[in-house]
């Protein structure tokens, strides 16, 4: 009976709420942005060599993770 009860509460750390769709949604809105900097003209430009890749490592060491650990609390469901 215990083992049922564990598999019950991992079942429920694993939901997904509305902040992690919003979160993975704009990630996905921030990597579509970078690749388009990175493919503008200059090669050797502001967008393509710096501002591009800052992006896209923000999307995908912040706001990627952040959208799979975060949790919803119970006040945030009203």
């Amino acid at each position: 009976m215990a083992k049922k009860i564990q598999n019950e509460e991992v079942f429920q750390a694993i939901t997904v709420g509305k902040k992690n769709i919003y979160l993975f949604i704009g990630g996905i809105i921030l990597l579509i942005l970078g690749y388009i900097l990175m493919a503008q003209p200059p090669v050797y430009g502001f967008l393509t060599i710096t501002l591009a890749p800052i992006i896209l490592v923000f999307a995908y060491l912040v706001v990627f993770p952040a959208a799979i650990l975060m949790k919803d609390t119970p006040e945030s469901k009203k």
